[in-house]
């Protein structure tokens, strides 16, 4: 696979180049272009007719990164997009999707160079603004459980947690992160938050999002907070993992249907 350097990180990156439209597709935390392919959120999985591009985010998958929490933050990895974005896609507005932190992601690069996306498709927002405190706090102590119990703690107090039923039935998986840096992954996810309201206002690309119910750490609220201030977006909702399953379909109607304008 090819590999492109950013500050502090090499990124292992992948490309589908079947032409047409182009599209750059994230993960969440913890996760990995691979991982996510497993647990069904890779919507580019048959996305014909486009210029596909996946990569791991710094400290995932088979990108490396340092173990410096605040390289995590999500106005930080939408930097690294930007250069991606630069590097693979020079001078064009590009088709964002991604799920969770991947969503962070993709709306710091738009509030930082709009010109650089044509449309965004946000899936499983996560928590943001008033919900986002209570979640810091989680991923501080989910940081000094993987230091004092290992890796294995963390993934079994996963297990014992509730599940939100549209990720019922999805196959387990383990984070895609190197043991030594899940807890500064961690400790970043808890510095971080969405762009301002202001600046999600000023979005002005068409925009879907994706998300389902009954996940604290990606709240109805905050989908529903989105949709409301980005002018003309579309909200689907999943309740079930057959909902989920059809996302894909959903983002290959999206982008012939945007791009066919």
């Amino acid at each position: 696979m090819p590999s492109f350097s950013v500050p502090g990180a090499v990124l292992d990156w992948e490309f589908s180049d079947e032409g047409g439209e182009p599209v750059v597709q994230l993960h969440g935390l913890t996760s990995s272009r691979q991982r996510d392919r497993v647990l069904g959120l890779d919507l580019g999985r048959g996305l014909s007719g486009t210029r596909l591009l996946r990569y791991d985010a710094r400290g995932h998958g088979r990108s490396t990164g340092r173990a410096v929490p605040e390289d995590y933050r999500w106005d930080h990895l939408a930097e690294d997009l930007l250069r991606m974005l630069e590097h693979v896609f020079p001078g064009e507005s590009v088709h964002g999707v991604g799920p969770s932190m991947g969503c962070g992601t993709l709306l710091h690069a738009i509030a930082m160079a709009p010109e650089r996306f044509s449309a965004l498709t946000l899936l499983a927002p996560p928590t943001a603004w008033a919900t986002r405190a209570a979640k810091s706090a989680d991923y501080r102590a989910a940081a000094d459980l993987v230091e004092t119990g290992g890796v294995s703690a963390f993934v079994e107090a996963g297990r014992v947690a509730p599940e939100p039923p549209a990720t019922t039935g999805a196959p387990k998986t383990q984070p895609d992160v190197a043991d030594d840096l899940l807890p500064t992954l961690f400790r970043g996810a808890a510095l971080t938050d969405l762009p301002t309201p202001a600046d999600i206002a000023a979005i002005r690309v068409p925009t879907t999002v994706m998300a389902w119910t009954d996940d604290p750490g990606h709240p109805l609220s905050t989908a529903e907070q989105l949709v409301e201030l980005i002018p003309g977006c579309q909200l689907v909702t999943a309740h079930t993992r057959e909902d989920v399953l059809t996302w894909p379909r959903l983002l290959h109607e999206q982008i012939v249907a945007i791009h066919r304008h």
